[in-house]
């Protein structure tokens, strides 16, 4: 769908300016939609997943695990596949009040794509560098986005989600070095053409949803403070955008319909960047295992 034809529709969450503003800027962000029932639940998801972490000593195809990850002191990047390793996490990412927020910005008929919980852990967890997601996962059309809910309060100090407004209308941008490597980053002389200054720290309290459009530019700043920065990641798209290449990390629920109906047309636009790798034949880790295979400026607005 269109996101004129997406706005034509009645809300069934948004007030209607706010969905303008989506399409707008890229992102939205909605203060403590999650309530404190499901935040309790994924909170208890995070305490037994970092207590299963202390047995492993490697990453594998659920823990993305950072280099001093230790039983005694776990670090884990990534759980993988997310709604994979836990019931609790496919029920949450079905739920009704998540899923229609998600109407409201890709239209009735909608399908899950992907899941990831980014632990971005206390005192030094590790910053993302600017990109956009769309170029991991190419569709057939841009109406997919990111469902992000903090799991805990988060501020400037925690490295919240960082975006550029407006990006998701501009350059779909080559995410490969000058080798033909996957960097998952936009490289430093394209990032040179953005306004980095008009960067937004997209902050809130626990419960939190950030809604992110897969073609806006954003990253996120390193996590130096006290407090771990759990964030719950799920992708959906309008069901008549389909997948042109296989996931970076596909789950037992890739490509299911979770609301409404199977689309008979297919919703094409050009999608003018390069194609990644054939995951399903090179293998993906996380976002930080493929930004950390080259050089690593520090993170800046």
């Amino acid at each position: 769908m269109t996101p004129e034809q997406i706005l034509a529709a009645a809300p069934l969450v948004l007030p209607q300016r706010e969905r303008e503003r989506y399409f707008e800027d890229g992102f939205l962000t909605v203060p403590g939609y999650v309530g404190a029932a499901w935040l309790a639940r994924l909170r208890a998801v995070v305490a037994a997943k970092i207590e299963e972490s202390r047995t492993f000593t490697t990453s594998d195809d659920q823990f993305d695990l950072a280099s001093d990850h230790t039983a005694e002191k776990p670090n884990i990047r990534r759980l993988r596949k997310a709604v994979d390793q836990h019931p609790e996490l496919w029920e949450f990412a079905t739920d009704p009040a998540a899923v229609d927020l998600c109407a409201d910005l890709l239209g009735p008929d909608i399908r899950f794509h992907s899941s990831k919980l980014n632990f971005k852990w206390s005192e030094g967890g590790d910053a993302v560098r600017w990109h956009q997601d769309i170029q991991a996962w190419p569709h057939t059309n841009c109406a997919v986005l990111t469902f992000g809910v903090y799991l805990e309060d988060t501020g400037p100090e925690q490295g919240p989600l960082t975006a550029l407004p407006g990006t998701h209308r501009g350059a779909i941008f080559d995410q490969f070095d000058d080798d033909g490597n996957w960097t998952g980053t936009v490289s430093p002389r394209d990032v040179a053409t953005l306004a980095t200054h008009n960067a937004r720290e997209l902050c809130g309290p626990a419960g939190t949803v950030v809604l992110i459009h897969c073609r806006v530019v954003h990253g996120s700043a390193a996590n130096y403070s006290a407090r771990m920065r759990p964030l719950l990641l799920n992708v959906y798209s309008a069901a008549d955008a389909l997948a042109i290449v296989p996931a970076p990390a596909p789950t037992r629920h890739t490509g299911l319909l979770v609301r409404g109906h199977e689309p008979t047309h297919v919703h094409m636009e050009p999608y003018p960047a390069k194609l990644p790798p054939r995951w399903d034949q090179v293998g993906y880790r996380s976002i930080f295992a493929a930004q950390s295979t080259t050089a690593r400026p520090t993170y800046t607005d």
